[in-house]
């Protein structure tokens, strides 16, 4: 740690802030890859950095990162994303720039619906439109035991994986979209209301709380691929904490991707989006 990598080939940004974690913990994942340097950068400069020729020294970007939205009030308040990040964004998916999204960076940019197109699903922090239909906000759960599945054990991302492994972790009952993406790991949890709390509740004072909040069951997926024109996305939920950054099968599973994206691996197991 501190000591800036001049020889390792592969070179990845990560963009950060906007969701509280433990920053040399998580650091402490990406400096334990052979051959990978990295780079943190934090929102709202991060943004900068996405668009094509700001991108171009970076083989991978990779968001942790929870941009547009504002919690120093309560309710949170959604910020629109700039029409120049958009663009930016959206040439950076032409260009072929590959993306590994991690845990909360499915709930950013709650006003820009793409994001969520690209990324595959969506948490909502507070009742909204999906595709077209009203859907109340999402549900977490903290530091939960459960079961990993490797669905895809033929996949680059899976390589060095056991067909099953345990983790300790926050989970989601999200959004997912099922029918556009390369399913790659589920979960042996029970994604339904009573085993999990209203996002909606927790930002207006009410942690830990389901009351009134009828949401149905969702998918038991947590990670997967796919293409959005050029570019392969990788979106894992695993990742909430120091007890998933120090787990092998964790570490394993984000090099893979990370290395996948980059095109050390071939595989055409993503299914193809145009954005």
């Amino acid at each position: 740690m501190g000591i800036i990598d001049y020889h390792s080939p592969l070179n990845i940004l990560i963009s950060v802030k906007g969701h509280p974690y433990e920053r040399d913990a998580f650091a402490a994942v990406f400096e334990s890859f052979e051959g990978i340097r990295h780079t943190f950068v934090e929102q709202p400069a991060s943004q900068a950095f996405l668009n094509p020729q700001a991108a171009e020294p970076w083989d991978v970007l990779v968001f942790y990162d929870m941009p547009g939205i504002d919690f120093s009030a309560q309710p949170p308040n959604f910020i629109e994303p700039s029409e120049t990040l958009k663009i930016g964004f959206k040439d950076l998916l032409s260009a072929g720039k590959g993306m590994v999204f991690l845990h909360h960076a499915i709930a950013g940019w709650p006003l820009w619906p793409e994001y969520g197109e690209i990324i595959g699903g969506r948490f909502f922090y507070a009742p909204s439109e999906c595709r077209g239909k009203a859907v109340l906000d999402s549900g977490y759960r903290h530091d939960v035991p459960h079961i990993v599945s490797v669905e895809d054990k033929g996949h680059p991302i899976a390589k060095g994986l056991d067909r099953t492994f345990s983790l300790t972790d926050e989970l989601y009952l999200c959004e997912v979209f099922d029918n556009d993406i390369h399913p790659l790991l589920t979960s042996d949890y029970s994604f339904d209301r009573e085993h999990f709390y209203s996002a909606h509740h927790a930002v207006t004072g009410k942690m830990f709380c389901n009351d009134d909040w009828p949401h149905p069951e969702g998918s038991s997926l947590i990670g997967w691929t796919k293409t959005v024109d050029a570019s392969r996305i990788c979106y894992l939920q695993p990742g909430d904490g120091p007890d998933t950054y120090a787990s092998e099968h964790y570490r394993q599973l984000l090099e893979n991707a990370i290395r996948w994206e980059a095109g050390q691996d071939h595989c055409d197991n993503g299914k193809t989006t145009r954005s």
